[in-house]
């Protein structure tokens, strides 16, 4: 679940002339909130089966979002700018880790942390595919949990991701329906574990 939401990304809207790495450094500048739906498909190291799940992402910069897995199972994960929680309502399980020491140089430290990307990760345009413009981060530390981070924007927007993990499983996503800087209550980005759920973790 972790790695899941952490190859989380989001849309640009930026001018459609600059280069994905323009792109996104303009959205950290800019952007304060963000709504979109996403479409994810994991792939394994074999190729074989791959898990195919729909639902909703919230950003609130800095350091709160919202991940909602809504099909084909429910899973959520909720940053609150101190804590990430991680629910499962079909174990009842809820896995909780301090905001600092989960981001780190991840993919959600792009969205939603400092501006300071050069401090985590290697930044590099790879040029056009797929009728797209492409960027890749790469983290440098070592214990990220993944391998490689790339992103896809057509025109103004960012319309694929692609999060290559340490194990050889490939995430991609794709947004759809995406606002930019909406009103998004408070309540999103707060968790409080459900009565009866196992707890695990800070």
């Amino acid at each position: 679940m972790k790695r899941i939401f952490l190859s989380l990304a989001t849309c640009f809207a930026v001018s459609a002339h600059a280069g994905a790495i323009d792109k996104l450094h303009r959205f950290l500048e800019t952007t304060r909130t963000l709504r979109a739906d996403f479409a994810q498909i994991v792939v394994a190291k074999n190729g074989k089966r791959p898990q195919q799940s729909v639902g909703v992402m919230m950003i609130s910069r800095p350091g709160k979002f919202r991940w909602q897995i809504e099909k084909p199972y429910s899973q959520l994960l909720v940053g609150d700018g101190e804590k990430i929680w991680m629910y499962d309502p079909d174990l009842r399980q809820v896995t909780v880790k301090k905001m600092d020491a989960a981001l780190g140089s991840t993919p959600a430290a792009l969205l939603v942390g400092s501006n300071s990307l050069e401090k985590n990760f290697n930044l590099r345009e790879l040029g056009e595919r797929e009728g797209m413009e492409w960027l890749e981060a790469t983290p440098k530390s070592a214990d990220s949990g993944f391998e490689k981070l790339q992103l896809g924007f057509s025109g103004d927007e960012l319309k694929a991701m692609e999060l290559f993990d340490n194990f050889g499983q490939t995430t991609s996503l794709a947004f759809t329906n995406v606002q930019l800087n909406p009103a998004l209550p408070a309540a999103q980005f707060r968790f409080t574990p459900p009565a009866g759920a196992d707890v695990i973790g800070e």
